[in-house]
């Protein structure tokens, strides 16, 4: 039962539903990983193991009287610890919330169960998930398993490194500036920011919050598409959650051949590191062998970066609003972006609203000419799991501490789906990613195309059981 949690998603629920294997044996194959990998990597923060094995029980047993299941039919699932599970503890990261264990379920977490997956979870993320590298006073840093050294990145640090190391077999999280994309970029896998509201997001503090999203992490495109389908879809519980065509048909018949994509090495004008810069290309150009155009543009998003950070200074302060007179009970991520908040006025948020409307007008006409967008997902390998953010690229300095990830953050701005897929690896065998950006509501593109780099790119996995049979732990 050792290999099971190598295989990919669908792969793992069609033998369930087949009964070449028991859900109580996948649950068990899981927990086993977990308890073999975690002290290495420190990504699992809240096991929920014997919620799984009676959930692998419940689903034994409706096999059993021959019922349909679900397309994730005993999937193990690590659900970012920003996302309330009922019954299972979900401290957001934060000291204020270390015992809370909720009474409701995420809508997103409740569809997952009934697509027949299993919660067996909640993996680390920053507190309230601000900030692009992995770590907490309650929990400390999640290491990334291809090389522990290094950060998992952020904010869904816990899910990527759980899924890359095959201790999981979807990761769920939640993206506002890339906290999807990012750590799926340094962990090497498939990570997706949706189109905001195809999957509701409840219960949350703000209701009609567009800017942060839920989406799904793989370690294939296609899992990750059964995974978005499951969650996708109206609520009526969700004010922005909006009707929206199965992702899994369009992505089943997409081809690469005869479409017309565009490549630009630098969206956000910050600079990017040479041999990320040559391995996104390669990838990229590596598509004209399926058929597709591939042509090199100079897009220039640049001025979204100051936008932004007023943007999301207003999301802060309302996430953050009943203890906006206390920030003494805050880390320092967090208290720090509530004081950007407090910095600027109603005419910066009008300001910012006017750039985001004229680059959603640069993004209308590029898509008038071209299928889809591809950029460097981050502009730097993996960087040391002790570091907060990186300080310079290419020898150009960062000018805020989240500058480093204007290259996702920039799309968030604009409504967009965008996902990562692993593209190759640096000279140091880290994972690099490549974000392939499209038209909203065109998830079944973005995955597409995802699926088409990754088949022409596969880069293997983690060799992290050399560590453990090392000795090493994350306190090494």
């Amino acid at each position: 039962m050792s290999d099971l949690m190598h295989l990919d998603a669908v792969a793992l629920a069609g033998k369930v539903k087949s009964g070449e294997v028991s859900p109580v044996e996948v649950v068990e194959a899981a927990i086993a990983r977990i308890e073999l990998l975690d002290p290495v990597l420190n990504a699992v923060c809240t096991p929920a193991f014997e919620q799984a094995r009676e959930a692998a029980r419940q689903l034994e047993d409706r096999l059993g009287n021959g019922e349909d299941v679900g397309p994730l039919a005993g999937v193990p699932v690590g659900v970012k610890d920003v996302i309330q599970t009922k019954g299972i503890r979900t401290t957001f990261a934060s000291p204020l919330f270390r015992d809370f264990i909720p009474a409701q379920e995420s809508i997103s977490v409740d569809r997952l169960k009934q697509a027949g997956a299993i919660i067996i979870g909640k993996t680390n993320t920053p507190e309230f998930a601000a900030g692009a590298s992995t770590y907490n006073e309650l929990f400390g840093a999640t290491r990334n398993p291809w090389d522990i050294s290094r950060s998992p990145g952020g904010s869904t640090g816990g899910g990527a490194s759980a899924l890359a190391a095959g201790m999981i077999g979807l990761g769920i999280g939640t993206d506002l500036g890339g906290s999807l994309r990012v750590p799926a970029a340094f962990c090497g896998v498939v990570g997706i920011r949706p189109t905001p509201g195809r999957i509701p997001a409840m219960p949350v503090p703000v209701f009609d919050d567009r800017w942060q999203v839920t989406g799904p992490m793989g370690r294939t495109a296609r899992d990750v598409a059964t995974a978005l389908d499951a969650m996708s879809g109206l609520s009526h519980d969700c004010p922005v959650s909006v009707p929206s065509e199965p992702v899994m048909p369009a992505f089943e018949r997409f081809e690469v051949k005869g479409r017309k994509f565009a490549y630009c090495p630098d969206v956000a004008k910050i600079g990017v590191e040479p041999e990320i810069t040559e391995i996104c290309k390669k990838a990229a150009l590596a598509l004209e062998h399926e058929g597709a155009i591939i042509e090199e543009v100079d897009f220039d998003l640049s001025a979204g970066r100051e936008a932004f950070l007023v943007l999301r200074g207003r999301w802060m302060l309302a996430q953050r609003y009943d203890h906006l007179d206390d920030l003494s009970v805050f880390g320092e991520n967090v208290a720090n972006n509530i004081r950007l908040g407090f910095d600027y006025d109603l005419r910066d948020l009008a300001g910012a609203d006017r750039v985001r409307n004229d680059l959603l007008e640069k993004m209308h006409t590029l898509f008038n000419s071209y299928d889809a967008l591809l950029t460097p997902t981050v502009p730097v390998e993996p960087i040391p799991h002790d570091q907060n953010y990186p300080t310079q690229i290419a020898g150009q300095p960062m000018a805020t501490y989240i500058d480093w990830i204007a290259p996702t953050f920039l799309f968030s701005m604009l409504g967009v789906p965008a996902a990562s897929v692993p593209s190759g690896l640096t000279g140091h065998g880290l994972p690099v990613g490549l974000q392939i950006i499209g038209r909203r509501f065109e998830e079944a593109t973005v995955l597409g195309i995802a699926n088409a780099v990754q088949m022409a790119n596969p880069i293997g996995a983690p060799r992290i059981e050399a560590a453990v049979e090392a000795g090493v732990t994350r306190d090494s």
